[in-house]
């Protein structure tokens, strides 16, 4: 099996110049916890359009038509 190893390309703005090279301790660090933040932020949006969902048909549940819903 392959091992992965993460870079980070680098490029001089003046001269072009590209440059690859092995990501630091610091930054795989810093990627860990950025993922760890997109994966908790989709799931409170999940959970955020799913109580939306719900409330919305225990409101029509009760009778409430969409306009007096949307009026909420």
């Amino acid at each position: 099996m392959a091992t992965v190893k993460l870079t980070a390309l680098e490029v001089d703005g003046i001269t072009g110049k590209q440059t690859v090279r092995e990501l630091t301790a610091d930054e795989l660090t810093q990627r860990t916890k950025d993922q760890a933040e997109v994966v908790a932020q989709e799931s409170e949006a999940t959970a955020k359009a799913d109580a939306r969902t719900s409330a919305l048909a225990k409101l029509s549940a009760l009778g409430l038509t969409p306009q007096e819903i949307e009026a909420l």
